[in-house]
């Protein structure tokens, strides 16, 4: 098992984008010398109340200030990417890692992120699956064409190429049991996010192994579980150090649509914090 930390991207747009950009990359260069295997990042767009950097050029600064650390997206949205273009800056991170890069891909769940970048959210699986094949065969071929419903081209080649052979990993963020098996299926490996409860991902996993097992698929030797940890002394301190901000964090995601968790709005603050973490958070 290797151990990763995920960055919060995510700020109040009181704060100063500056100094939590510079915070950000300090707590990059703890996270290597602390002996961590990885650093991840998300993705977002129009985030009303709440600053969001922008992925792959914070992973960009990020590999500047933390050499020799795996990292990876968890996740882009996919749907809403060129394949290419994603293809060529995946690739650079690559290069830039040392060979450390993992593409997290996921399908998003807001219209305001499809709206904004003028694509239907009823493409949004024809177009993922098509730009995982895109970005693949980009990373590990020469001269590649594609006449695809989404996206065509003639003998497309991009430099550079990947450092790793024959290519980065492409894991999956998965949810739901269709797109589960379609991780399964496609993907190199399954992102997990930290919604479901101890008992849901035993079944959620049995569901994404059976379906590598009928495609005739080796296991996957990249299953990564996104999980929200705190350390505190007592709950009394957890509650007055961790709850308010998780809370925050979860009610912007509940009114940006996030399925799966309900906040009760009547609830205490303790409450609602128990309510998150009972068999989900590792507290």
């Amino acid at each position: 098992m290797k151990l990763g930390i995920y960055l919060n991207s995510q700020h109040p747009e009181s704060d100063d984008p500056a100094r939590r950009l510079a915070e950000t990359l300090e707590q990059a260069r703890l996270i290597r010398s602390l002996g961590f295997d990885s650093i991840w990042a998300g993705e977002h767009h129009v985030t009303p109340g709440f600053h969001f950097f922008p992925q792959l050029a914070l992973l960009q600064c990020v590999a500047a200030e933390a050499p020799g650390l795996w990292l990876g997206t968890n996740v882009t949205l996919l749907p809403l990417h060129n394949p290419v273009e994603l293809a060529e800056l995946g690739a650079f991170l690559d290069v830039a890692t040392g060979g450390r890069f993992l593409l997290g891909v996921g399908l998003g769940y807001r219209p305001e992120e499809y709206a904004i970048y003028g694509i239907p959210m009823a493409q949004r699986v024809g177009r993922f699956v098509e730009a995982v094949e895109i970005i693949r065969r980009l990373w590990s071929e020469d001269n590649v064409s594609h006449d695809g419903r989404y996206w065509q081209f003639n003998q497309a080649s991009i430099r550079p190429r990947p450092l790793q052979s024959p290519c980065p990993p492409i894991i999956i963020g998965a949810q739901v049991e269709a797109a589960i098996v379609r991780a399964a299926k496609i993907g190199d490996g399954w992102l997990i996010v930290p919604i479901p409860t101890t008992d849901q991902l035993v079944r959620q996993m049995t569901t994404y192994t059976t379906a590598r097992a009928l495609a005739k698929l080796a296991p996957s030797a990249h299953i990564c579980r996104l999980l929200e940890v705190a350390c505190a002394a007592d709950e009394d301190q957890l509650l007055r150090r961790v709850a308010p901000f998780l809370i925050e964090k979860y009610k912007a995601y509940f009114s940006w649509g996030l399925e799966g968790l309900t906040l009760d709005g009547t609830a205490t603050p303790q409450q609602q914090f128990r309510s998150l973490a009972v068999n989900r958070f590792a507290v």
